[in-house]
């Protein structure tokens, strides 16, 4: 193995345009949230019906981390992504002219299927790049979600300002397809066999150093990723709302979106950094316990100035959560079971 295939000059550009394609492709995750009181008005529902569109969306996340990680392991990232883009695209501009809620239930479960592409996929892809800083490499492709989370709850509040939430979902079909594509094209490049070789040598190595079946790991991490993104959940899911609730405009329930996922970048970044010395593992349990810790902060809590502070420092303490599961699985499991792997797990 040369010294130019892993954690070289090309690995951080792939992880540059990886990352800007994650930002794109998670706005399918975020969008519901602004829009939730808006569907909550025009269809004449209660809270609990307008959240029904982020749990069909999810649950489609859920089903296409799996099925295009493992179309990932088989044909590779550019016609993943690709195909997602359409997906995506295709369903928000449904959606936009949907005139029953049943079917934007239906069509939030594609919106989520296609925007599993920017998580899981892309996390292992770009793992194959990068071996001494694989850590903060995954993170930072990570940051994508929290980044999407971030940004375009913000920018698609201006829309709702000036128009309706169908507006909202014809501008995202169009940007999908505009931004996706061409990012995803210059991702064309194979991952080098020697590379390959290389990372199965060290996952080879570490499996023989724990009595754990591959198989067992596999479902255990699984469960540790429902119990702890259903913590994540509720604070992310219900805070635009929640703010709604306490008297603040859409737009001020975005911020404290934005900045509860700012934090969650920072924190990626920073578990990113210390897996790279730690591994996996242990990174996993310390994000866990701070995460346990910030959600007990909402309990007591009253006001929006107590709100925003209580989102950052919970963004803060959960962010290196799901990074580590895919670094636990590049650490234990055969390279080229890395998509469908990551993808079961996420």
């Amino acid at each position: 193995m040369s010294a130019d295939v892993l954690d070289s000059r090309y690995s951080w550009i792939r992880l540059g345009i990886s990352l800007a394609v994650a930002t794109v492709a998670n706005v399918g995750i975020w969008a519901v949230v602004v829009v939730m009181p808006a569907l909550q008005a025009e269809f004449g529902i209660d809270r609990a019906a307008a959240s029904i569109p982020y749990v069909t969306t999810m649950l489609g996340f859920g089903v296409g981390n799996l099925v295009i990680g493992r179309f990932v392991d088989r044909f590779g990232v550019v016609a993943a992504l690709i195909g997602a883009s359409v997906i995506m695209s295709v369903s928000y501009a449904l959606t936009a002219v949907s005139g029953a809620i049943w079917l934007v239930y239906a069509l939030h479960f594609l919106i989520g299927f296609g925007s599993a592409a920017g998580l899981a996929p892309l996390l292992a892809d770009i793992s194959h790049w990068f071996a001494r800083r694989r850590g903060i490499a995954v993170a930072l492709a990570a940051t994508g979600n929290y980044l999407a989370g971030a940004v375009w709850p913000v920018a698609l509040s201006g829309l709702l300002v000036d128009g309706s939430w169908r507006h909202v979902y014809f501008a995202l079909a169009g940007i999908v397809l505009v931004v996706m594509i061409p990012l995803t094209l210059c991702l064309r490049r194979k991952v080098p066999p020697e590379a390959m070789a290389h990372a199965d040598r060290v996952s080879d190595a570490n499996r023989q150093a724990v009595a754990i079946p591959l198989s067992v790991l596999k479902w255990l991490l699984a469960a540790a990723g429902i119990g702890c993104c259903v913590a994540m959940a509720m604070p992310q899911v219900h805070v635009v709302s929640f703010a709604a609730d306490l008297g603040c405009t859409p737009a001020v329930g975005a911020q404290i979106l934005s900045v509860m996922l700012l934090g969650g970048v920072a924190s990626r970044i920073v578990f990113g950094i210390l897996s790279d010395r730690l591994g996996g593992v242990k990174t996993l349990i310390i994000s866990s316990l701070l995460q346990a810790f910030a959600l007990s902060l909402y309990l007591p809590l009253n006001g929006v100035s107590a709100l925003f502070v209580v989102s950052l420092i919970f963004g803060l303490s959960q962010g290196g959560i799901v990074p580590s599961y895919a670094i636990i699985v590049r650490e234990y499991f055969p390279a080229r079971q890395a998509g469908t792997v990551i993808g079961f797990v996420i």
